[in-house]
C-alpha cells in the first residue's frame, strides 16, 4: 500500500507545535469521511461552496468509485490534505469523467491514453507552507506508477466573479495552453468573460499557480461553476512530469481545487 512517513519540524517527539505527517490512500470508510469532512470545512465554510451529502460532509457520486490520498497529522490525529484520484477502469461507474460534467473533453480524450482525473483537492488552513502539497504530490508519482498512468487532468478553482479579469487573467496564460488540437470547451462560459478586456487580471491562485510551475498546462477558457462560486480552468498534464524533480515546485501555499 502507498504509504510515506515524514517528520516535520522537530520529528515525532510531541511537543508543542510538532507534526508527523503520514501519506497514505484510504482504505475504510472512516478514512474518506474524515477526508470528505475537510473538503466541507474549506468548500464550504471558506468558499460558500453549496455541497451534497450529509450535514459537515463533502460527498457526491464520485466518491465511492475514487481513490482518497490523504496526509494526516498523526500527533493531532486529523486528515490535513487530500486529493480525490478517478481511474479510468472507473470512469464506466459513474458515466463519465466530472470534469465532462463542465467541459467537451472530446480532444485530449480522443488521445486514448490512460487518464488519472484529480479531483476535491484541499489543504487545511494551518497547513498551508508547502509540506502537505508536496506530500500529496509524492503520492500522485508513486500512484501513476503503480495503475500506469498516461496524463493527469482536473480542474483548479479561480474564485471570482468578474468575468472582465478573468478574461485578463486567461489571456496572460495564452503561453501555458495545451496545442489547440487537444483544446476543451466549457459547457457553461463565464458570465462577461472577455479575453480582450483591458483591466488587471484577477490574483493567479496558489494551486493553479504550482501546477503551471511544474509544466501543467491550460485547456482552454474557463467554466463558471455557479455551485462552488467560482471560475474552473481545465489543466492537463504528461504524467512524466511529475517526478520527484518537480514536486519541490510546490512548495508555495496551496489551498484547493475542484
Amino acid at each position: 500500500m502507498l504509504e510515506t512517513q515524514v517528520q516535520k519540524d522537530m520529528g515525532r517527539n510531541t511537543k508543542k507545535g510538532e507534526r508527523s505527517l503520514r501519506l497514505y490512500l484510504a482504505r475504510h470508510q472512516d478514512e474518506i469521511e474524515a477526508a470528505q469532512r475537510l473538503r466541507y470545512r474549506v468548500f464550504s465554510a471558506e468558499y460558500g461552496a453549496q455541497l451534497s451529502g450529509p450535514p459537515g460532509i463533502d460527498q457526491d457520486e464520485y466518491d465511492p468509485f475514487c481513490e482518497h490520498l490523504i496526509v494526516e497529522d498523526e500527533v493531532r490525529q486529523e486528515v490535513v490534505g487530500t486529493y480525490r484520484l478517478f481511474l479510468p477502469e472507473q470512469v464506466p461507474n459513474v458515466g463519465r469523467y466530472y470534469a465532462q460534467t463542465e467541459f467537451d473533453l472530446s480532444r485530449p480524450l480522443a488521445l486514448g491514453s490512460r487518464v488519472m482525473e484529480l479531483g476535491r483537492s484541499c489543504v487545511h488552513p494551518d497547513y498551508r507552507q508547502g509540506a502537505v502539497i508536496v506530500l500529496l504530490w509524492s503520492g500522485l508519482a508513486e500512484a501513476m506508477g503503480m495503475w500506469d498512468i498516461d496524463h493527469l487532468m482536473g480542474c483548479a478553482s479561480v474564485h471570482s466573479t468578474d468575468g472582465p479579469a478573468l478574461g485578463a487573467l486567461y489571456r496572460s496564460l495564452e503561453q501555458q495552453m495545451v496545442p489547440a488540437e487537444q483544446r476543451v470547451f466549457p459547457l457553461r462560459p463565464v458570465p462577461g468573460f472577455d479575453s480582450d478586456a483591458q483591466v488587471e487580471p484577477v490574483e493567479l491562485p496558489a494551486l493553479l499557480k504550482g501546477y503551471l510551475r511544474a509544466g501543467v498546462r491550460l485547456g482552454g477558457e474557463p467554466y463558471w461553476d455557479p455551485q462552488f462560486h467560482c471560475a474552473d480552468f481545465f489543466v492537463w498534464c504528461d504524467s512524466r512530469l511529475i517526478t520527484s524533480r518537480y514536486q519541490q515546485r510546490f512548495l508555495d501555499p496551496v489551498v484547493q481545487g475542484k
